[in-house]
């Protein structure tokens, strides 16, 4: 029913924001982002240190052209001159980088045994608890030594049942540490590293997992690109001829790599 219900603000401020909503659906900065740039917050400019934001452009035959661009140059903030880097060409190579960092097995034993190493120091407490059982242990098993020698006074017997408190009360504890944070096995650890070597990196889904799992930064230079990967003592350097060898396997108009 029209008007069956007072409007919460003036009939032609609702007309105007809608015409507003409608407009801004249709502006090109929209589709520009919603475009999905992999690379961001990732890509350095290797000789500023500003980030690659990502842009698009239409050429006078109507395609439209993506690629990333130093933010010092874009916004002239400081004298840099690195050019900007096609999008697709940059993503291959980052995958294809990162593919090849998975597939090799001395990086992935690296990773478990970070991973292993992280997941012990996260839990403080469940290795205290672990420790003062293992103290009432001993305790409760000294005493049992003293009674079978037949020492046994009111304060040996007073000691023997607040240790099996102390026991019962450090054992809960450790459960429930363990259930709030359950360790997770070196094996399951490799298994689910392991399932990236079966990505198939054609997805955008899948290859936008990949770099965010793995990737930590990215320097660009006009000569190399240095690749910082999530794991200890993680980078590795692409050359100048691995860039060119990238290029030259583009077909005319594309940037895929083969």
């Amino acid at each position: 029913m029209p008007d069956g219900i007072p409007a919460i603000v003036p009939k032609d401020l609702f007309e105007r924001v809608q015409e507003c909503m409608a407009k801004n659906k249709k502006a090109p900065a929209r589709h520009k982002a919603e475009e999905n740039y992999l690379l961001t917050t990732k890509l350095f400019c290797g000789y500023c240190g500003a980030y690659f934001c990502g842009e698009s452009g239409t050429s006078h035959t109507g395609n439209t052209h993506r690629y990333y661009k130093c933010v010092s140059v874009k916004k002239k903030w400081v004298d840099c001159h690195k050019k900007s880097v096609k999008k697709d060409w940059i993503e291959d190579l980052a995958v294809s980088e990162t593919m090849k960092m998975v597939m090799d097995d001395k990086v992935i034993e690296a990773i478990v045994a970070m991973l292993m190493e992280l997941q012990e120091q996260e839990n403080v407490n469940l290795p205290l608890y672990e420790q003062r059982l293992r103290e009432a242990d001993q305790g409760i098993q000294n005493l049992l030594n003293a009674i079978q020698q037949g020492i046994l006074t009111k304060s040996t017997k007073g000691r023997f049942e607040e240790l099996e408190a102390m026991k019962e009360q450090l054992e809960t504890k450790i459960a429930c540490e363990k259930l709030v944070k359950p360790k997770v096995s070196a094996e399951f650890m490799t298994f689910w590293l392991h399932r990236f070597r079966k990505l198939d990196v054609r997805q955008k889904a899948n290859r936008k997992m990949l770099i965010d799992t793995f990737i930590n930064a990215i320097f660009l230079y006009d000569d190399k690109m240095v690749i910082t990967f999530n794991y200890k003592e993680g980078t590795d350097t692409v050359t100048s001829d691995d860039l060119k060898a990238c290029s030259m396997a583009e077909k005319p108009g594309s940037a895929n790599l083969k």
